[in-house]
């Protein structure tokens, strides 16, 4: 990062702390410097990292920040905000991924579907899913936890034991390797090519295995923690040229997610097996072959935004529906709830179980939230165009560009 740029991010935490602090103790006025480093820089938990603390060196007038980011730019910014204000501060923070992981920083998913959540605790707030064989980013360990990032930029922390540690090698071996993805809602891996032999995994919608043979009813797959097993070939279809050909229409989007229809919601969930309202969308859309963002705030900045001034005039099929709270003088927009439109004021969702609702008042499945909507955004004409909807062949994780 260019000198000019950190200091100008100096000058702003700064100025911001002389509007706001006046002459406080130094670990306060390095306390409000801070807070308005992470909120300049790092301002979403979900997308970057800023966990940062100071400690005063014994017998000495200097401090040091401690912690942990993924910012590059923000020990030295701290260090200049902090001698403009006329103290000392050494920067003692860890990049991420951490130097302690050595090679190892990349993943795959190990189990059908894991939970992420926001602290490496099981008492933590729920994040996000991610589904067997989704590429990661390690960023650091502790305690039998993993902090990962997802191919959407999602971050979070995850069992460690539930994700495949690998170096660039193996990496970039998995990923050129021949692949099959499930295909269809479940499915189980099986020791032998046969109807009744012992179950090694289950399997569901989206996930990724490594092929390694054929048998007339059964693929040959090695499981991201290198077992060995066998899929019913009616399951499965080769990834690539999944992954290749996928150019989904509405049609497509609306036929599977129709084919979640009375599923359960789960909040964080972004699978069959359950779903929040987000995850039903990027669920959908990640079967037909695309990398959405995660939560209803971040979709919301997705593709073309839409006038909806005449109500669903305007609309498509496989628009996508946000419902929330408008901006305000006091108070910016919240995006809270999302669905996909699927043509005459109607639309499906998670709300309670994955259901189609109309927008229509007049209706007999009239949402009784369609007060809260406040916009709508197309997507499918923006695949890979730069407005954060990737394709899976384009994503350079799936190692398929």
């Amino acid at each position: 990062m260019k000198k000019q740029t950190i200091y100008l991010l100096a000058a702003i935490a700064v100025l911001t702390f002389f509007a706001g602090c006046g002459e406080g103790k130094k670990m306060d006025k390095l306390s409000v410097i801070s807070e308005n480093m992470r909120k300049g820089l790092a301002p979403d938990r979900r997308e970057k990292v800023y966990e940062v603390r100071f400690e005063k060196q014994k017998g000495t007038q200097t401090f040091i920040a401690k912690g942990v980011t993924t910012e590059s730019e923000i020990g030295v910014a701290l260090v200049a905000a902090a001698a403009s204000v006329g103290i000392e501060l050494e920067d003692s923070l860890t990049v991420l991924p951490a130097p302690s992981l050595g090679e190892k920083i990349y993943g795959i998913t190990a189990q059908s579907v894991i939970n992420l959540r926001y602290e490496p605790r099981y008492g933590s707030e729920s994040a996000t899913q991610t589904l067997m064989g989704t590429p990661l980013q390690i960023l650091e360990k502790r305690n039998g936890w993993s902090r990962v990032r997802t191919p959407e930029g999602y971050l979070a922390w995850v069992t460690s034991s539930s994700v495949i540690e690998m170096d660039k090698e193996a990496f970039e071996k998995w990923a050129a390797a021949e692949k099959v993805i499930i295909n269809t809602h479940y499915t189980l891996f099986r020791e032998e090519p046969l109807p009744g032999a012992p179950v090694v995994s289950d399997g569901i919608w989206g996930n990724i295995v490594t092929l390694e043979g054929y048998t007339p009813q059964y693929y040959k797959i090695r499981l991201p923690n290198g077992k060995q097993a066998y899929v019913l070939r009616y399951h499965a279809e080769s990834f690539q040229k999944w992954a290749l050909s996928a150019n989904p229409m509405a049609e497509d989007i609306i036929a599977t997610a129709l084919q979640c229809k009375g599923f359960p919601y789960l909040w964080a969930g972004t699978s069959v097996k359950a779903m929040d309202c987000s995850g039903l969308v990027k669920t959908v859309f990640y079967i037909n072959g695309l990398v959405l963002l995660r939560d209803a705030s971040q979709q919301a900045r997705m593709g073309e935004l839409l006038d909806i001034t005449d109500g669903w005039k305007n609309l498509q099929m496989g628009d996508l529906l946000f419902f929330g709270h408008k901006a305000t003088a006091d108070k910016g927009e919240s995006i809270t709830h999302v669905g996909i439109y699927i043509g005459d004021g109607r639309f499906i969702h998670a709300a309670g179980s994955v259901r189609v609702n109309s927008l229509d008042p007049q209706s007999d499945i009239y949402y009784e939230g369609s007060t809260r909507w406040i916009k709508a955004s197309r997507i499918l004409n923006h695949i890979d165009d730069g407005t954060y909807v990737v394709s899976v062949r384009e994503h350079p994780w799936y190692g398929l560009n």
